[in-house]
């Protein structure tokens, strides 16, 4: 007797689409990245309307997002505020608003944020407050993760597009990863990085970027361990002391 073989389809799938079916059962059991053209199941939640590609979110932010509505709720914003927004050195600032008297300053840090997270909230820590001009310190926590220098100005980069979106002509701060005790170990790849987001935003309007990490090192090179408190990676008064003079000059009045 003939064997007879099943007749082949008239409309093979294609390779792209047979290597997804192959390998979505394994998706689902480990934690890798899906393949272009592939999907399985539900995503990360969806970037800004027509902003640029941007990792997600480092973690869920929820709680912090909702802390900053009730402070706003309870104390209304000043108009055109100067935002400052980012991570614990930004949230934990404690005299902000007295140490920029004269400036109508807004703290929207949250601690232990990365860049992408300031891009991915940027309508709640920034944009909706409709501000003259935005600083954001982040980095730090970013290349503790294992995020990459070029990642880092990647991030700042998409910031910087999703928050002139909205406002145009906003000017726009980076506060220079500094260099703490703790993390004495990640001193080149800061150095990386802050020098990766300093040639860029010189080659842009409006885009400054505002260098803590030089004025932070002792004579040896190395960060000065009397401006931090006994953590060794959060500041103390002297530290954010020295801050409040090298930031000053940059402050947008107007």
């Amino acid at each position: 007797m003939q064997t007879r073989f099943p007749r082949p389809s008239k409309r093979p799938m294609k390779p792209a689409a047979a290597l997804c079916s192959a390998l979505l059962p394994l998706f689902a059991l480990i934690a890798l990245p899906a393949l272009p053209g592939c999907h399985s199941g539900p995503q990360a939640a969806s970037a800004p309307m027509d902003a640029p590609a941007a990792d997600p979110v480092s973690r869920d932010w929820t709680a912090d997002m909702a802390r900053s509505a009730e402070e706003d709720a309870a104390a209304p914003p000043p108009p055109r505020p100067v935002v400052f927004t980012g991570s614990s050195s930004v949230r934990l600032w404690p005299a902000l608003t007295q140490d920029f008297a004269g400036v109508p300053v807004l703290n929207r840090g949250f601690g232990g944020s990365e860049v992408r997270d300031s891009f991915w909230h940027a309508e709640q820590v920034a944009s909706r407050y409709r501000p003259r001009q935005v600083l954001i310190y982040a980095g730090d926590n970013d290349i503790d993760a294992g995020r990459t220098p070029a990642q880092v100005l990647s991030d700042f980069q998409a910031l910087v597009e999703r928050l002139r979106r909205d406002l145009p002509d906003l000017r726009i701060a980076y506060i220079a990863i500094k260099p703490s005790p703790l993390r004495v170990a990640q001193l080149p790849l800061q150095r990386e990085a802050n020098a990766l987001v300093r040639d860029w935003a010189a080659t842009r309007e409006g885009v400054d970027f505002i260098d803590v990490f030089t004025p932070m090192l002792d004579p040896q090179g190395q960060p000065d361990a009397s401006l931090f408190i006994e953590d060794r990676l959060h500041m103390n008064a002297k530290g954010y002391a020295l801050w409040r003079g090298i930031v000053a000059p940059y402050l947008r009045e107007k």
